[in-house]
C-alpha cells in the first residue's frame, strides 16, 4: 500500500475544506475528517449536506465589493446598475443563503461570474447562477476541466462533467479587463499553480485581489498535481500575487479567514519557500517519502499553518511530490 492509499482520509479531507471552514463560523471548532466520514460514505454528497447547512457570512469591502464566506471558496460580489458579479460561485446547495447575503447587499440582478478555477467548491454554482442570468467567464483550461471528467489522484476521487448549464460560456487564455458597475476588473493568467487554470481577479478601482486558491489563508494549501498544479507555480502565483499588492491591498484568498492584506501573504509565500527546501533537501539526500514526513520538515510551520485539514503530513508528500 503506498504513502498515499494510506493517508486517503487526509486527501478527502481536503475536499471537505468548504464543510470545515462552515462549521467552525457556525460553531467556532473545525470539524476533522473522522468525524465528517464517521457521518457519510460519499463525499460530493456529504459536502452538499454540510453546505446546505452552512451559514453564510458578509463582508463588506470597498466600493461595493463584498465577500461570502461559508460556501466552499470565498466569493467576491460587486453590486451595481450593471447587475451583481461574482468571483467563485460556491456550492449550489448553499444556494437559499447565498440568494439570502446577495439581497443583503443589494435588489440587483446577477449578470456575471468569473470562476478562479474549476474545483467544486468553486464552481459547483455555475449552473444556477447562469440560470438566474449570469455569463460565465474563466480560463480557457478551467472550461476544458469542466467539460469533462476529472481524475483528482490525491482526492482519490472522480468528478463527473459539469451539466452543459454549469459549462463557462466565455473563455480567455493570458488577461482579460471587465468593465462593469463603474469598476475595472483586471484578470490575469498565473501559469500553473494550484491547478493548470487558476487566475487572479484585480478590482482596480477598489484595490482588491482575489486570488483564488493560490493563497489559502493561515492553513496549508492543497496542491492538484493531477489538472496541472506544482509547488514551485503555486510559489510562482504567491510571487505574482505579491507583486501586484500594496500595504493598501485586501487581499480574498480562495480559503481561511477572508480578508486578507499583504504582509499575511508574504507569510504564506515565505512558509511555502521554506517547506519547499527543507523537503527537497531531504529528498535529494535520498530520503524517501516516509522518512522525509518522520523528518518533519514542517514543524517550524505547523502551529500556524498546520491546523486544518491539509495537515503536516499531507502538505509534505505534496511537496515530495513537486520537487
Amino acid at each position: 500500500m503506498t504513502f498515499a492509499r494510506q493517508n486517503l482520509l487526509s486527501r478527502r479531507g481536503f475536499c471537505l475544506c468548504c464543510i470545515g471552514s462552515a462549521t467552525f463560523t457556525a460553531t467556532g471548532a473545525w470539524l476533522t475528517p473522522s468525524r465528517v466520514f464517521a457521518e457519510a460514505r460519499e463525499l460530493v454528497d456529504l459536502i452538499r449536506s454540510e453546505a446546505a447547512k452552512a451559514a453564510i457570512k458578509v463582508h463588506k469591502l470597498r466600493r461595493n465589493v463584498s465577500v461570502l464566506e461559508g460556501s466552499g471558496g470565498n466569493v467576491a460580489v460587486l453590486t451595481g446598475a450593471d447587475g451583481k458579479l461574482l468571483v467563485d460561485a460556491g456550492i449550489t446547495a448553499s444556494r437559499p443563503r447565498i440568494v439570502e447575503a446577495l439581497a443583503s447587499l443589494s435588489s440587483d440582478p446577477i449578470r456575471h461570474l468569473i470562476n478562479t478555477h474549476w474545483h467544486f467548491d468553486h464552481a459547483d454554482g455555475n449552473e444556477w447562477l447562469q440560470g438566474e442570468g449570469a455569463t460565465v467567464l474563466a480560463h480557457e483550461n478551467t472550461r476544458k476541466h469542466l467539460i469533462a471528467t476529472q481524475r483528482v489522484e490525491d482526492w482519490n476521487f472522480n468528478f463527473p462533467p459539469s451539466p452543459p448549464g454549469a459549462i463557462p460560456s466565455d473563455v480567455f487564455a493570458a488577461e482579460r479587463i471587465v468593465k462593469v458597475n463603474g469598476s475595472t476588473l483586471e484578470l490575469k493568467y498565473y501559469g500553473p499553480a494550484h491547478t493548470d487554470g487558476d487566475i487572479s481577479v484585480a478590482f482596480t478601482d477598489a484595490d482588491i485581489l482575489h486570488t483564488g486558491d493560490t493563497y489559502w489563508n493561515g492553513i496549508y494549501p492543497f496542491i492538484d498535481y493531477s489538472t496541472g498544479g506544482s509547488i514551485d507555480g503555486t510559489i510562482r502565483a504567491a510571487d505574482a500575487n505579491l507583486a501586484a499588492a500594496t500595504s493598501n491591498t485586501v487581499i480574498i484568498p480562495g480559503h481561511g479567514q477572508p480578508v486578507s492584506n499583504r504582509s499575511e501573504l508574504k507569510d504564506y509565500r515565505d512558509m511555502l519557500v521554506a517547506i519547499r527546501q527543507n523537503v527537497a533537501r531531504l529528498k535529494k539526500q535520498g530520503f524517501s517519502l516516509a522518512e522525509t514526513i518522520a523528518a518533519k520538515p514542517t514543524a517550524a510551520y505547523d502551529a500556524k499553518w498546520g491546523r486544518f485539514l491539509i495537515d503536516p503530513a499531507f502538505f509534505t508528500q505534496l511537496v515530495y511530490e513537486g520537487v
